[in-house]
C-alpha cells in the first residue's frame, strides 16, 4: 500500500510542480513537502487530501474485504524471478482456456 507521503509526490509530479510550488499552494515550506515524500513525516489523511487537492486531483478512499488469498498468491509471486512469473501465468491462462472449453456447448 503507497503511503501518504507516495501519494503526494505522485499526484506533484503528475501535476507538474515542484515541491516548492506545492509548498506555496499549500501555504507550507518546501522542507515540510520533501519530509512528507521521503517518509521521513508522515502527512494525517486530511493534509493527504488536502496536497492532493492542491494539485488539482481528488483521493478516492474505501473499506473493503481483504483478500487473504490475493495476498498469499502476491506474496508467492514476489519470491518468483520474472521468468517464473511469466511461466505462470502462462500455465493460469492455459487452465482458465480449458476451463472455458469444457463449459462452452458445442
Amino acid at each position: 500500500m503507497p503511503t501518504g507521503g507516495r501519494l503526494i509526490r505522485e499526484a506533484r509530479q503528475r501535476a507538474g510542480l515542484t515541491q516548492q510550488e506545492l509548498a506555496d499552494l499549500m501555504g507550507t515550506s518546501q522542507p515540510v513537502i520533501a519530509r512528507w515524500e521521503s517518509g521521513r513525516r508522515s502527512p494525517t489523511v486530511d493534509t493527504l487530501v488536502r496536497a492532493v487537492r492542491a494539485c488539482g486531483l481528488d483521493v478516492s478512499m474505501s473499506i473493503v474485504t481483504r483478500d487473504a488469498e490475493h495476498e498469499r498468491h502476491l506474496r508467492r509471486n514476489l519470491g518468483r524471478s520474472p521468468e517464473e512469473r511469466l511461466d505462470h501465468m502462462v500455465l493460469d491462462r492455459r487452465g482458465v482456456e480449458d476451463l472455458l472449453d469444457s463449459i462452452r456447448i458445442k
